[in-house]
């Protein structure tokens, strides 16, 4: 057996989505029927996102992406849509300080494909034109997290 055998003998990194579901889906049309006419405007829509993380087992880990959406014609909300939806994820092989990045941008980009059809599907049979919301880049959302986390370990820090 030469070396190049055994390192391919090794565990290579794996990711493998064992579940999907959806923990809450809500839709409000609270304007119903006078929110469906025609408008001039286009509505505002205001989409926020967030991604959680919790481990199940020693290497399974439920990954949960929140999407609210939110219409507005003026100060008239037109339509509100939440979606949390999880996933199971087992994940193997892969070097810790790797785990992070993987927990909360490549799981969250499985999801999102998934979930961004509900939302769409959800606004569609709520009588309004299908929601596509736009593609995320979990990546920035990560960095952005990370660096917030650590301004407020330095903001701890400091002595008062």
């Amino acid at each position: 057996m030469t070396a190049e055998n055994g390192a391919q003998g090794a565990a290579s990194p794996s990711l493998n989505i064992l579940a999907q579901y959806i923990k809450d889906l809500s839709f409000e049309n609270p304007g119903a029927p006078r929110s469906l006419q025609a408008r001039e405007n286009a509505p505002s829509i205001n989409i926020n996102v967030n991604v959680n993380a919790n481990p199940i087992s020693g290497s399974d880990f439920d990954v949960v992406l929140t999407l609210n959406a939110e219409a507005k014609d003026g100060d008239k909300v037109l339509f509100a849509a939440e979606l949390v939806y999880g996933g199971v994820f087992r994940i193997a092989g892969f070097p810790q300080e790797h785990m992070l990045p993987v927990l909360f941008i490549e799981c969250p980009r499985l999801l999102f494909p998934f979930a961004r059809q509900i939302i769409a599907d959800v606004t569609r049979n709520g009588g309004f034109p299908p929601l596509m919301i736009d593609p995320i880049d979990f990546a920035q959302m990560f960095a952005q997290r990370v660096a917030e986390e650590q301004a407020k370990a330095q903001v701890q820090a400091v002595p008062n």
